[in-house]
């Protein structure tokens, strides 16, 4: 079986062979292609257009001057050989490829920090429409995804049966999620699974900002949004992802003066404490596992377990503690959503450099079959679920969850200030609440993590008919509890 670029960089004496200078470097790169990606997006109005994140240009950036592009134009040449690798190095791509699986910790660890936990009876009433709708949205995923691979891709393309995991994986989940699974794909000899997961995470955002500024106009014409009457009304700071001077605000606030500690490394503190004490959650399920029904060469999942779900259960863990003790309220969620939002867009960038457009192109027909399925699937969903199962401003709030469910929080969070930029609606707020139901089970929760090894494991068919079983579940729950429901009983 081919390896991917990624196994194939991190296979060096098992283990990797960074120098702190490449590490820096590497980081510095990615910092530089990112105000590089910035500027073009301020530059060329078809990126501002459709919203297209600058961490998806950056990370396409490297990827067109790396290995597999610029370096096989290079190598088909037959000169310049010492440009293998294009304008990169095989060090840096080792850099690339081991980021995303350790900023996927840090973006789960700090998905609840800073955020005081709600009652489940608050969370149930505001956001419950949307964690159904979205949870419907998710788990049909599952469903569509492994027929569409049992039925089709294994007889017609002799795809691996894991492949029907991978929509989920790469819609819901992200590049972060998709690159975090790599380990776990490698262990289950699935390693082609991490750029084919990479790659759809990438057709997820893209198409997901393209349909949904197409959605948001098409709701405008069908007056179906309730406060956006005109999608053209917006600035061209906006297009182009400037704040207005005068709407500018602080990303945060100091909690600690800086000659005892400075907040930012306070800040970062808490999310590796959050991340420690996943991996000590980790550890303990490992050894109930060895101890139990994984002994004696038994069925193992929780060994292709990776951190990051456990990892936002430490944060979770953490946020609590703080809540009760915590009386200076030292955490805050701005400071914490910019280090979160930083290791996302490095992640990005790294995750889409360091992707192997060869394993693409030699599984391009499952690649396009499943891409096609999640887009026509998240689409289907939304025309036809949302405004039945989300009795109150359902445009808005379920805009977002369709943004989210084409591989990207911040695209669901884009379109939701487009049709809802006065916040007139609790579209952002039931959002928020949504993930707390939604998060910690699929969209890179502990269902995205284990799919893969439970089909491994089990097969696909039994995960398949448990996955339509949790849908068609969650489906009755938005159509005929919250569709029932008159506007004015959710707040």
């Amino acid at each position: 079986m081919k390896k991917t670029l990624y196994n194939k960089l991190i296979e060096v004496n098992g283990g990797f062979l960074m120098s702190p200078e490449v590490v820096g470097f590497s980081l510095l790169l990615i910092g530089v292609v990112l105000v590089v990606a910035k500027l073009i997006r301020i530059r060329f109005d078809i990126f501002s257009k459709f919203f297209l994140p600058s961490s998806v240009i950056a990370g396409l950036l490297l990827l067109l001057v790396g290995p597999e592009v610029m370096g096989q134009l290079i190598t088909r040449i037959g000169r310049f050989e010492h440009l293998d690798y294009g304008f990169l190095t095989e060090e840096i791509l080792r850099v690339f490829s081991t980021l995303p699986g350790l900023l996927i910790n840090v973006i789960f660890a700090a998905l609840f920090l800073g955020k005081r936990i709600p009652n489940i009876k608050q969370i149930w009433m505001t956001a419950g429409p949307q964690v159904s709708y979205g949870q419907t949205t998710a788990w049909g995923q599952y469903v569509f995804g492994i027929l569409i691979t049992m039925v089709l891709l294994v007889p017609l393309f002799n795809a691996n049966p894991m492949s029907g995991a991978l929509i989920e994986i790469a819609f819901e989940g992200g590049h972060g999620t998709s690159a975090g699974l790599a380990g776990t794909f490698e262990e289950l000899g699935f390693e082609e699974g991490t750029d084919l997961a990479l790659g759809l995470a990438t057709v997820g955002v893209v198409s997901g900002v393209i349909f949904g500024v197409f959605l948001v106009n098409w709701g405008v014409r069908r007056q179906k949004t309730n406060f956006l009457k005109d999608p053209s009304s917006f600035d061209e700071a906006q297009l182009r992802g400037i704040v207005d001077i005068e709407d500018r605000k602080s990303s945060g606030v100091l909690t600690t003066s800086p000659e005892s500690i400075e907040p930012l490394a306070l800040h970062v503190g808490m999310i590796g404490v959050a991340v420690l004490l996943g991996r000590g959650i980790l550890e303990l399920l490992l050894m109930l596992e060895n101890a139990t029904w994984g002994a004696d060469d038994g069925i193992t999942i929780i060994a292709y377990l990776p951190l990051f779900p456990l990892a936002m259960l430490g944060g979770v863990i953490l946020q609590v503690f703080l809540d009760k003790f915590d009386k200076f309220k030292l955490v805050d969620r701005d400071m914490i959503t910019r280090l979160q939002g930083l290791a996302l867009d490095f992640l990005i960038v790294s995750a889409i450099a360091a992707l192997s457009l060869q394993v693409l192109g030699a599984n391009i027909g499952i690649f396009l079959i499943l891409a096609l399925t999640g887009i026509v699937w998240n689409l289907t969903a939304f025309i036809v679920f949302a405004p039945r199962m989300i009795p109150k401003n359902w445009f808005e709030r379920g805009i977002g969850d369709f943004g989210q469910s084409m591989g990207m929080t911040a695209a669901g969070l884009m379109l939701i200030r487009i049709v809802d930029s006065n916040q007139d609606t609790k579209a952002l707020e039931a959002f928020g609440y949504k993930q707390l139901l939604f998060e910690p089970f699929v969209g890179g929760g502990l269902m995205t993590a284990l799919s893969v090894p439970l089909i491994f494991n089990f097969g696909a068919w039994p995960v398949f008919v448990f996955a339509l079983v949790v849908m068609v579940g969650w489906l009755l729950v938005g159509l005929f509890y919250f569709g029932r429901k008159d506007a004015s009983e959710i707040t």
